[in-house]
Parts: C-alpha cells; structure tokens; sequence
C-alpha cells in the first residue's frame, strides 16, 4: 500500500474497471473531461447507477490497494465510508501521481493552503495549458495577492488562481457560511456519485460543502447520519440536516435545513438538496418545501457545526 495523488481534475471513482461503458469514454480518458457527464441524455446518466461510487478533486490523497492494468484500486481517506480508512473504488492509473509528490498532500491540510469556493475556477499553471477546477479542490498556498493566489500544484508546478475565487483554509465556520456554499449549487444536474461543480448527488453536496469549511463529514447519507450530532426536528435550524431513510434501513437522501423556526410554525419545511429526480426530468439542485412523499421518510435530522 503506498500514497499517491490524484493528478487530474476531476477522477471519477467505479465499482469496478470494466463499469465504464463507451458512452463513459471521455470520464476515464488520459485526461477526463469533468463536465462529460452533462452531456449524457438522462437514460444514461441513470444508467450511472451502481458503476460511480464517488468522485476525487485535484491533490486529494488516495491509498492504492491493488492494479490491474490501466486501473489501480483505491481508498480515499478524505471521504470516510463506514468502517473504512475512506471510501473505496478503482480510479483510471492515469489519474493518479505517483508518490514521489504525496508529500504535496501533507501541505495541503497545512494553515498555509486554499480552497476553491466557487463551482468552477480556472487554473493557469506557469507551464502547460489552463486548467478548470472543482469547488471544495485544496492545494498548497505559496503566495496571496490582491488578484491572484500562487498555489502549487501536486506535480511541482505552481499555478494561478484568481483571488476571488478561493480563500484560506482555516477559521471558523457558521450556519450561514454552510448555506450560502450550498446555494452555489442551486439548478445544478444531479449526478449518482458526483462530488464536483459539475455534478454532484445529494450526499456529494453535503460532504464537498462540508469539507471546503474544514468539517470532515462522511461521504453517503447512512454515514453521515451515523456521525452526525443529533439534533430534534422540531429543533432544527439553517445549517443542519434533514434525513430521510424507509423503515428497517439506513438513511437514503439528506439535505441542508433552510426552514427557519417562523416557517416551521406555520408548518413549512424547506430544505436545500440534490434530488434524483422523476425518470426523464433529471433533479436540479433546489432550495424548496418538502414534497408531500418526504414527510413519510423523514426520520432525523443531525449537524456537523461545532456547538
């Protein structure tokens, strides 16, 4: 077992290495293209199901387990996964640097780093071509200036990124903080096992908003229930999360409270989320009150933020 980086963008993580399908092709190419998955008529996007475990940012560290050929088996230990050391998953060998620059990771849980706040943010390295990437993506802070932050990148190159679209890790965090990220994500398609600005799924959206705050939450809703301080519903508030989960089993769906106690009074539950979707409409991310089938499975709700 040894430790490595993922050395692209955006790397999707499968169940295993022949799930990719042809239509895939552009997600598990030498370089992937992150926003591939948009352009997949809603079938296919469905047809997701149960191929994409998660997805990994730029300079995230990962432990290879195995390889077979192309492919090398991982865990992920910024996404925890129930008795796990992280998630785990099979990710395209090219997508993965070496580690001769796994000490690159080590900086980038350092005070001196930054985060990409918004969803999409270009990154011009100081050789090769520009690069766009992911909220929630963390990398090594060499220098802060008025229009641009100097960063380096986990192949030793440094790169730009301009100022207004990132920001130290570190500080504190509130409510308010939480939701205004998820806002972000407001009208973006939903993707099984997206964890990036272009696509993301309901647990994704808790767990990269969480993270770009310095929170360190688990990667799927069961989990997140599981770890997550138990708060009344009658109790919560903006910042926390509702769950909802069918009788006898784990949590399925979760989402950010945006009801505050006057609509609550008056009997109206908002929540920001990551929907599914009907076959055929493909979820938005939405800011609204609970549809009518949520009540029937809501069953807690938790937070994260420290009291």
């Amino acid at each position: 077992m040894s430790e490595h980086v993922i050395g692209v963008g955006v790397a999707t993580v499968w169940a295993e290495p022949d799930a990719p399908r042809d239509v895939d092709a552009p997600a598990v190419a030498d370089q992937p293209d992150a926003a591939a998955f948009a352009t997949l008529s809603d079938d296919d996007r469905r047809g997701l199901h149960g191929l994409i475990l998660t997805q990994a940012l730029l300079g995230e560290p990962v432990r290879i387990v195995d390889e077979r050929g192309d492919w090398c088996q991982v865990v992920l230990p910024w996404q925890p996964h129930g008795q796990d050391e992280g998630y785990p998953g099979w990710v395209r060998r090219a997508h993965v640097l070496p580690d001769a620059t796994a000490a690159a990771t080590e900086a980038v849980v350092a005070t001196e780093a930054v985060v990409v706040t918004a969803l999409i943010a270009q990154c011009i390295p100081d050789t090769g071509a520009a690069m766009d990437l992911s909220y929630g993506t963390m990398l090594p802070l060499v220098a802060g200036g008025a229009d641009h932050a100097v960063v380096t990148l986990p192949d030793g190159r440094t790169a730009r990124l301009p100022s207004t679209r990132v920001r130290r890790t570190g500080g504190s965090v509130n409510a308010d903080a939480l939701v205004s990220s998820a806002r972000q994500f407001l009208g973006l398609r939903y993707l099984w096992g997206g964890l990036s600005g272009w696509g993301l799924d309901c647990s994704g959206l808790v767990h990269l908003v969480h993270r770009a705050h310095g929170i360190g939450v688990p990667r799927d809703a069961g989990d997140q229930l599981d770890a997550g301080r138990r708060i009344s519903l009658d109790a919560a508030a903006p910042g926390g999360l509702y769950f909802f989960a069918r009788p006898g089993q784990r949590a399925y769906h979760v989402g950010f409270v945006t009801s505050t106690p006057e609509r609550r009074s008056g009997g109206e539950l908002t929540m920001l989320h990551a929907p599914e979707g009907a076959p055929g409409d493909g979820g938005l991310v939405e800011d609204a009150p609970l549809a009518p089938h949520r009540f029937d499975t809501l069953v807690a709700s938790a937070g994260f933020l420290p009291v």
